[in-house]
């Protein structure tokens, strides 16, 4: 157990962090910083294997550098890639979501009453509405691209940014004063939340990708049951199951609406086989997260909420991480 006193330093080093934390979210920074993080620990955990091949130090500052292009090179064209999939014939997203439209239309026959009342007439009334929605926010949608490039540019900016510190930690040994000390204290335990709570998501997002495409793939091409586009729905399943809890709820929403397509019966064991599976993604997580950052589902929801009240989606995402890291802390203070 370390020394629970804090001292003028600490103290310092929390505002501070809290500060940059608020900060981070107020003005959009969190995709820079998430970048940041994701190349540093990258680089951080490969270092090890590198400076027991390369013994001497110009050697292994050459071996950092060079891998910290790649992983920066690799990174940025997986998001390309990822984009470019998402825009395709194969997996676009556009399609998708008028196959869902559509397929909600061809729904009115077995829906009540009241919730007729709230949906469009037929297809026609649907594009009217999303016309006049276009038109009213068309000055939205051109921030929206300008932002979504700015958003690149800070994420391009943060990797760099990620690489650069990684790269100095291991040319030099600093003797930091006090302050400085704690600051580097703070800033470990939030990098260590991160890697514990976005390794551990990308080991739940990949699993619950694998039981999805199983299903997509397997079972229902087995039962006769062909699903339209299949490989975005598995797509999307992997890159929301990032996100902690409600990942799960935006991918289930649409694997169902789409099997509805084929039948009613389709759609309920659709909806059956993913609540049995998440069922016992359950007990995984339990096993992963519960590992890594020792919190309960209930407790990231409830952090969850309050940054989404609070922040919005970017809220959502970091809410998991924040918590973490405050967790971190107190369990440094012997708190909790």
């Amino acid at each position: 157990m370390q020394n629970t006193l804090a001292n003028r330093y600490d103290i310092a080093a929390w505002i501070l962090i809290g500060v940059a934390m608020v900060f981070t979210l107020v003005f959009h920074l969190l995709p820079a910083l998430l970048a940041g993080l994701l190349v540093y620990e990258l680089i951080h955990i490969i270092t090890p294997y590198i400076e027991r091949k390369l013994p001497g130090t110009r050697a292994k500052l050459l071996a950092i550098a060079f891998l910290v292009a790649v992983i920066v090179s690799l990174l940025t064209l997986a998001g390309a890639g990822l984009m470019a999939f998402f825009r395709s014939d194969a997996g676009s997203i556009t399609e998708l979501m008028a196959k869902m439209a559509q397929i909600i239309e061809d729904s009115r026959k077995i829906l009540p009453g009241w919730i007729l009342q709230h949906l469009p007439a037929d297809a026609i009334a649907f594009k009217e509405q999303a016309s006049i929605w276009l038109r009213e926010h068309a000055d939205a949608l051109q921030v929206a691209g300008t932002e979504a490039g700015r958003v690149t540019v800070h994420i391009l900016i943060g990797m760099i940014i990620g690489g650069i510190v990684a790269l100095r930690d291991a040319a030099y040994d600093d003797k930091f004063k006090p302050f400085a000390l704690a600051l580097v204290n703070r800033t470990s335990l939030f990098g260590d939340a991160f890697r514990r709570v976005v390794f551990a998501q990308v080991r739940i997002a990949s699993i619950n990708a694998s039981f999805t495409a199983i299903y997509l793939l397997v079972i229902l091409p087995l039962m006769g049951v062909h699903l339209p586009l299949v490989k975005t729905m598995i797509a999307i399943t992997f890159v929301v199951g990032l996100i902690p809890v409600a990942g799960n709820l935006i991918s289930n929403t649409i694997i169902v609406i789409v099997s509805s397509s084929q039948s009613l019966g389709v759609a309920l064991g659709s909806l059956v086989y993913l609540v049995v599976i998440h069922k016992f993604e359950y007990f995984l997580n339990a096993r992963i997260v519960g590992s890594q950052i020792r919190a309960n589902a209930w407790e990231l929801l409830i952090a969850m909420v309050a940054m989404e009240a609070a922040f919005g989606l970017a809220g959502v995402v970091a809410a998991p991480i924040y918590y973490a890291y405050i967790k971190s802390e107190l369990r440094v203070r012997d708190l909790v």
